[in-house]
């Protein structure tokens, strides 16, 4: 039953890529729960899948030692997730387009290019080692911050 009441969880969980299949279905079953379509589930599916895989990989180096924290709210209109990992983070800006010239043929920053195109909001803190992005359930919110 849709809620306008955000369900709220927090987890630590491994930092390694097959320890997050469960977050993924607690997570996608609140925004089917919440009636969210097929398009809104697969956009948040991808981007958690890219920011989860940049946290284990780049920010923790596939350190098993190292966790990663997600924290997500999901409501009927809209769900926010918050990926925090315990590297020494980065500079997304430096990150350059995946779309031009010789950055076509580089196997990164698609991730981040994804995260962008399938989310209404992506931020980063200060830091650069955390990912918030929120998606919007209503079209007319989407991509204006609303």
């Amino acid at each position: 039953m849709a809620s306008t009441t955000p369900n709220t969880c927090s987890l630590m969980v491994e930092s390694k890529l097959s320890a997050v299949s469960g977050v993924y279905s607690l997570i996608l079953s609140e925004l089917e729960a919440n009636s969210y379509d097929s398009d809104g589930v697969f956009s948040v599916h991808l981007a958690l899948e890219e920011a989860f895989v940049n946290a284990v990989k780049h920010g923790n180096k596939n350190d098993l030692a190292k966790k990663v924290k997600i924290e997500y709210s999901a409501s009927s209109d809209k769900v926010e997730i918050v990926i925090t990992d315990e590297g020494t983070g980065f500079d997304p800006s430096a990150v350059p387009d995946p779309r031009y010239g010789e950055n076509l043929y580089k196997a990164n920053g698609r991730g981040l290019l994804l995260m962008r195109s399938y989310m209404d909001v992506v931020e980063f803190n200060k830091k650069g080692n955390q990912v918030r992005m929120i998606r919007y359930k209503d079209k007319s919110r989407r991509k204006t911050g609303a």
